[in-house]
């Protein structure tokens, strides 16, 4: 998505962002449930000072609160040539990266904060994505966690054919233990049963439940260290310029950590557990009227599913650049499916039902018209270059 500051900086719905929903939710609860829950962020280097400024300027009774932030690591890109430390003088900060989410487990241990948990009383931990809107504190889903003893819960949905390339939940046939496979840790020869959804039936949510005094007996007797399986990660080391080297990032995963525990496990949730916000199309639908926030800052899809949004690449795979082709979302409380292909501009107005197609074969920006699109396919680069090559006089007649 191209983004140069915190994903959960966002905005999503009525002008508040990712970060704001999360702060408002822990909020609710600690009043409608009179709990002191404990709000902790995991940044990276690279989006600390943002989320800091953010939380100060909004959210000022959470930024002064007792280890509201836990800093990630950071590592050096490695260069996909040669294998050594990348390097770029153009702007050096481009040459380090986080090591994943996986470094959460470290970063508790290496920063004293797991200690202080522990010590203040605190015994279990929700772990999930900022960009997940479905990951909310659910009670019953702790009080599943805490009956069953387990040192690691995590949570699992049914994959479907559109799940086949992510990563699953499988169990280790040397020791029985569930472990959690990634595309890029699977051999091409194996591609086949990887992608079977049959053969494997669920995906990881990245919704964890860790029992805290279990995680740090897990690390006492590793030494401090869980062994992670490790992800190359194949980017650009400008990842807002595909023309920039080649570099690999190492990374970990923290639902890997499930192999780590001996009595780890994992619960099968609602599918409306997960639902992140990967790519633009996945935010430009988000901030339609297909959703909505409740009274308890969450937000869940208005209509029984939400339509399919296949916005074209090459102008609206960045935030800003969608941003600045989108003077408003259109409505697709009543769609089944839009498509772009294009630079075509949404104004204030503009209603999708049914499937829509809208294909621009220019390279100029067309504005849509303020109206509805019912079930059609709108050729608006022909269109628009029939109106330019008509004659003067009979462009003046029809106006």
């Amino acid at each position: 998505m191209g983004l140069e500051k915190a994903k959960s900086l966002l905005i999503v719905k009525d002008n508040k962002t990712f970060l704001d929903l999360i702060a408002e939710q822990i909020k609710y609860t600690r009043k409608n449930f009179d709990s002191n829950v404990r709000f902790v962020l995991m940044n990276s280097f690279s989006t600390s000072d943002d989320t800091k400024e953010h939380l100060a300027k909004s959210h000022k009774d959470l930024i002064n609160e007792e280890d509201v932030e836990l800093l990630q690591n950071k590592s050096p890109k490695v260069d996909a040539k040669t294998l050594e430390p990348a390097t770029w003088q153009q702007d050096p900060d481009l040459e380090w990266c986080p090591p994943g989410h996986g470094d959460i487990y470290s970063s508790l241990l290496g920063s004293g904060m797991l200690d202080r948990l522990i010590k203040s009383g605190i015994k279990y931990l929700f772990v999930s994505n900022s960009d997940n809107l479905g990951a909310t504190l659910d009670l019953d889903l702790l009080a599943y966690f805490a009956s069953s003893k387990k040192g690691f819960v995590c949570e699992v949905a049914e994959r479907t054919a559109a799940d086949k390339k992510g990563g699953h939940l499988a169990k280790r046939k040397s020791d029985g233990r569930l472990v959690l496979r990634e595309s890029a840790m699977c051999p091409d020869e194996d591609k086949g049963d990887f992608e079977n959804i049959s053969k494997h039936k669920f995906f990881n949510t990245n919704n964890l439940w860790v029992n805290l005094p279990s995680l740090k007996a897990t690390l006492d007797a590793n030494k401090g260290v869980l062994q992670l399986p490790l992800i190359k990660n194949k980017k650009t080391i400008n990842p807002r310029d595909s023309d920039t080297p080649a570099v690999f990032q190492l990374e970990t995963a923290m639902g890997s950590a499930i192999e780590c525990f001996d009595d780890a496990g994992a619960v099968v949730v609602p599918r409306d557990r997960f639902a992140p916000v990967k790519t633009c199309n996945d935010l430009f639908a988000l901030r339609s009227d297909v959703y909505e926030v409740t009274k308890e800052s969450t937000v869940v899809l208005a209509v029984p599913s939400c339509p399919m949004v296949k916005l074209d690449d090459k102008y609206y795979k960045l935030v800003d650049k969608m941003e600045g082709l989108t003077e408003a979302p259109p409505s697709l409380i009543h769609a089944k499916s839009l498509t772009v292909k294009g630079p075509v501009k949404f104004v204030k107005g503009v209603v999708i039902k049914g499937d829509v197609t809208f294909e621009n074969d220019t390279k100029e920006t067309i504005s849509l018209e303020k109206k509805t699109y019912e079930n059609t396919t709108e050729k608006l680069g022909q269109g628009k270059q029939q109106q330019q090559s008509a004659p003067a006089g009979a462009q003046a007649a029809y106006a």
